[in-house]
């Protein structure tokens, strides 16, 4: 508001290489603070200035400078394309090429802030010809260096298949994969990130990630104390997991189920989630891998998610789970109606105190994993109690459930009598000729008239 900008930029061109470096600190820490005061340094003009004789600079001069640039990146797509227009991605590029580890580092960041907004900013770094240089920097010693390399590498992977296979055509995965092990819990946050965002866009990127023996070393991931490295760990084999069966009994066969199961145990709240969309994603390919999930035990923290958990899209999440893993056959319905799942998503379903955005998510995956589980479950006592709840899009499936079972089993029969359910299906009022009607009235022809009345 003072006019300090347009006083500091003349200072750029000062004959005193302190006072330029001065100066440039005092901007980029200016932009770091603001969108709109990042948006007055752009309009004042300073940024050609600011790179101008950058490559002929000192050391301390550069990384300021690249801070500067990253601090306006970081705001907008708008000021990251300002950057890119002015010319400063070619000298990046030669800040990357520095002997100084410190200027590899803030030009690594500075392409990470442009590069993470959108494809077209991203393909710009590519362009610029920073990707095998990014490379190199994974390479070095320094770990700070190897850190926002590996984010800045991540940020590029993520907007498109094409934009990872770039990464991947410049040797990363080999690097990265090495580096899963690292004791430093920063550095495996990125190398992770990396590796998930080059994985999740196709089964052939995938194929290649998994082909750099990240398996078993990514599982000690899971069990870290760093909880971005649990959640990180468990987004890449959720990544590995959703493209085909073969990734999935690839991921079962090395024991990565069980070590997401115990993950979804030791921890709460957004870290889970990613487990808890690896197990569906496993259960959903095929009948065997769901079961492997079942043996694995992997319905009992689902459902301890489900009633744990306040966040409507990790309850949507483990009930989208329960659903893929119980609509498969008969067998695999009656293990989550045994662990009484079918009761908490009716009550998530039905619970009139969710708020509008739980009703839209929550409650809508809860009443497809229902319809997945009631489609296939024979087991009618976990059915019985859902009776005297269940509204009448949920009843009719459950009513006809009983419709398929109790023609062909007497001690269903009798039972269904002595708990109440035949009084309670007397009760239902059905449309005459719908589907529902149709279901009663083959449970009511199952008993002598007298008992029906």
């Amino acid at each position: 508001n003072s006019g300090v900008v347009c006083l500091l930029r003349p200072l750029l061109l000062d004959v005193v290489p302190s006072i330029r470096q001065t100066t440039a600190l005092a901007l980029g820490r200016l932009a770091d603070y603001d969108v709109v005061v990042a948006e007055a340094i752009v309009k004042a003009g300073i940024l050609p200035q600011l790179i101008c004789a950058l490559p002929e600079e000192n050391r301390y001069y550069k990384k300021t400078a690249a801070f500067v640039l990253r601090a306006i990146a970081k705001h907008s797509p708008q000021l990251a394309q300002a950057i890119v227009q002015c010319g400063a991605l070619e000298v990046l590029v030669i800040c990357l090429e520095d002997f100084d580890p410190g200027v590899k580092e803030g030009a690594s960041w500075a392409f990470g802030y442009i590069a993470r907004h959108n494809p077209e900013l991203s393909q710009a770094v590519v362009d610029a010809g920073a990707v095998p240089l990014l490379v190199l920097c994974i390479q070095e010693p320094e770990i700070a260096l190897k850190r926002i390399a590996a984010s800045t590498l991540s940020d590029i992977s993520k907007h498109s298949p094409e934009l990872a296979q770039t990464v991947v055509d410049a040797g990363a995965i080999a690097h990265l994969a090495q580096m899963i092990p690292n004791p430093d819990a920063k550095l495996k946050r990125q190398v992770l990130s990396a590796l998930s965002q080059i994985a999740k866009h196709s089964v052939d990127l995938a194929e290649l990630v998994v082909e750099a023996e990240i398996f078993p070393v990514v599982l000690t991931c899971l069990k870290d104390s760093d909880e971005y490295v649990k959640k990180n760990g468990a987004t890449l084999i959720r990544e590995i997991a959703k493209h085909t069966p073969e990734l999935s009994q690839l991921i079962v066969n090395s024991g990565a189920v069980a070590a997401v199961i115990d993950c979804i145990g030791s921890c709460r709240g957004t870290v889970r989630l990613p487990g808890i969309m690896t197990l569906g994603y496993v259960a959903a390919h095929s009948e065997n891998l769901s079961m492997a999930v079942i043996v694995s035990k992997g319905i009992p923290p689902l459902c301890v998610c489900l009633i744990e958990e306040h966040e409507d899209h990790i309850k949507a999440a483990a009930a989208w789970a329960l659903g893929q893993i119980g609509r498969h056959s008969a067998e695999h319905a009656r293990h989550v109606a045994v662990a009484n799942v079918l009761s908490t998503l009716l009550d998530i379903y039905v619970d009139t105190r969710s708020s509008e955005d739980l009703k839209m998510k929550a409650s809508r995956f809860a009443k497809k994993a229902l319809k997945n589980i009631l489609q296939k479950c024979t087991y009618l006592p976990a059915l019985e109690p859902l009776l005297h709840e269940a509204p009448p899009n949920i009843m009719k499936h459950i009513i006809g459930q009983f419709s398929k079972v109790l023609p062909h089993d007497s001690k269903a029969r009798r039972l269904f009598v002595t708990t109440g359910g035949l009084k309670k299906v007397q009760e239902i009022k059905a449309e005459p000729g719908s589907l529902l009607q149709e279901y009663i009235n083959t449970i009511n022809n199952c008993y002598p008239e007298e008992i029906v009345r």
